[in-house]
């Protein structure tokens, strides 16, 4: 009633900034009061501008005002209270779309703090003290605040449903477990929730072992990824400090031989111009004796030749080229050629020594590698669906069953040229490139005569019938030749019998990264009929390979 008779406006006494009354209240120069803290978060917020506002009226200050305590309001406010001001409760209090409204609040309604499962009614902090004070309420269940409570309500009998029915899996209230849950096997919902809690509990104890225990295999591959990191860095670091000083040896090898070469051929250009000097002085001196012979010759007097004609002076040993060799026009030919024979040593051994490193680098495998499947079932796990690349194909193989089967005919196929398709020998591979574990199931026909089932490198030869584009013929394939009464291996022109039955269906097993591959016969069983083990460099592609008019083989679907 004291709120009722009051007549001032509660909003008066109410912050402008958090909508509550006034606590240490303060008064700006403009007039306006607020909280002391709030006014002070406020300018705090507005002091990098230099300038102080009123959130009100928008007047600023400078500098910065000093607050002092407004005794007077402050004195007002705490008689007020006695009287029962209270100050309007905050939006933030009243329920939205998104809460609980308390079931009892009238008018605008406050947002429910728990919710009875007895009274089927939620509550705010006010309706609530009851539940919390009164002992009668005392053994009502409080929850979070629920607005699915008329769940707990049977449809057909408008009771509370506190009996679970464990024949239907559903709870029930007192009179459906009399009606049409009678024979059933009921118990009450607490004690159910108690079973189910159990269960829950152990679950969750099951699932927080796995989270540590995944944690535990998370560090471990954390730790082992930086290792990896660590190690290639390391290795990539001192190769490339290796190759930097097998780079600088032949920089300097190429400078002592060019050193070298420039050396001897200055000699050799001192010693032929030593030459030309000496043969340019005699050519000098033969001209000068027959200048001196012409004029001799040239005498008529007889005396006077005949008296000077003593006196001619011996002529010098000749420098005639016939006095010296000249080696053919090689000079430093053989230098070059002994180059280039050093050129070819080191390529061949790069070429030998890249394909031994990377193969050590493929090798490289952190992981444990898993257990190879045993039973049909565990290959079926790796099943790969494989379908041909009709760009592939051979003009004599026609492909159907959506690009699953291949039937040799008996006259060229209308195919477009293509420089993937295998043009003398009658191959298709499939669109799919083959990684990791694979497993798939080729039928090879009733006749299963002259069917090779193969898996290739995409680098394969494609054009003429040579070694290089036969399955198995080469060291980019391996094939397992299905004929009427036997199997053969082949890889690189190496050929492997394999003894047993012939089957209708062959398996194919492929590790890439273990470097295995497995040819089974399928049957009621499956039998290994041939192994390989070695290191795969590239993708693979399934393969087939037919050699007679009508064979037929077809990748299978597997489920």
């Amino acid at each position: 009633m004291a709120q009722q008779e009051n007549p001032l406006d509660r909003k008066r006494f109410c912050c402008s900034i958090c909508l509550d009354l006034l606590k240490d209240p303060v008064t700006t120069g403009c007039g306006h009061s607020y909280c002391l803290s709030c006014i002070n978060t406020h300018w705090d917020n507005e002091g990098d501008r230099g300038s102080y506002s009123c959130p009100q009226c928008r007047q600023t200050f400078t500098p910065r005002p000093v607050l002092l305590k407004n005794t007077m309001l402050a004195d007002s406010l705490e008689e007020l209270k006695k009287t029962g001001l209270q100050a309007d409760p905050a939006d933030h209090c009243y329920a939205g779309p998104e809460d609980v409204a308390c079931d009892f609040c009238t008018g605008k309604k406050m947002k429910a703090l728990k919710s009875c499962l007895v009274c089927l009614a939620s509550y705010c902090e006010k309706h609530l003290k009851p539940h919390l004070q009164s002992a009668p309420f005392k053994k009502h269940k409080l929850v979070e605040p629920s607005e699915k409570l008329q769940e707990n309500i049977c449809s057909r009998h408008d009771e509370v449903m506190k009996i679970f029915c464990r024949t239907d899996q559903q709870c029930i209230c007192y009179l459906c477990s009399m009606d049409e849950h009678k024979d059933h096997n009921t118990v009450s919902a607490a004690a159910e929730r108690t079973e189910r809690q159990r269960e829950l509990g152990l679950r969750r104890q099951t699932i927080q072992q796995r989270v540590q225990d995944t944690e535990k295999d998370l560090k471990l591959l954390q730790q082992e990824e930086k290792a990896v990191n660590g190690s290639a860095d390391k290795a990539v670091k001192d190769s490339e400090k290796i190759f930097t000083e097998l780079i600088r040896l032949l920089k300097k090898r190429s400078s002592d031989v060019k050193q070298q070469i420039r050396s001897q051929q200055e000699t050799e250009v001192s010693r032929v111009r030593e030459l030309q000097e000496r043969l340019e002085q005699e050519i000098t001196e033969l001209k000068r004796k027959d200048h001196e012979l012409k004029q001799l010759s040239d005498t008529e007097d007889h005396n006077q030749f005949l008296h000077n004609y003593p006196s001619l002076s011996p002529l010098s040993e000749s420098t005639h080229s016939s006095s010296f060799r000249i080696r053919p026009l090689r000079y430093f030919e053989d230098v070059t050629a002994a180059v280039l024979q050093v050129r070819g040593r080191l390529q061949d051994i790069l070429s030998e020594t890249e394909t031994d490193i990377l193969q050590i680098v493929s090798q490289v495998d952190v992981l444990l590698p898993q257990p190879e499947p045993e039973t049909r079932a565990d290959f079926l796990k790796y099943s790969q669906k494989i379908t041909l690349d009709q760009n592939t194909a051979n003009k004599y193989l026609l492909l159907s069953e959506g690009n699953r089967k291949v039937t040799f005919m008996n006259k060229e196929q209308s195919y477009s040229n293509h420089p993937d398709r295998f043009t003398g020998c009658c191959q298709v591979l499939s669109r799919e490139s083959l990684t990791g574990r694979c497993y798939w199931e080729v039928k090879v026909g009733v006749r299963g005569l002259g069917v090779g089932v193969a898996v290739t490198y995409k680098n394969i030869s494609r054009a003429g019938n040579s070694h290089e584009c036969s399955f198995g013929f080469n060291d980019k394939s391996w094939m397992l030749y299905c004929d009427e009464n036997s199997y053969n291996c082949y890889y690189n022109r190496n050929k492997t019998p394999v003894s047993g039955p012939v089957s209708s269906r062959v398996g194919v097993y492929l590790d890439h990264r273990a470097g295995v591959l497995f040819f089974y016969r399928v049957s009621d069983t499956m039998t290994l009929l041939h192994r390989v083990q070695t290191t795969f460099t590239q993708p693979l592609y399934a393969g087939v390979r037919l050699t007679h008019s009508g064979d037929i083989a077809e990748f299978c679907k597997l489920k």
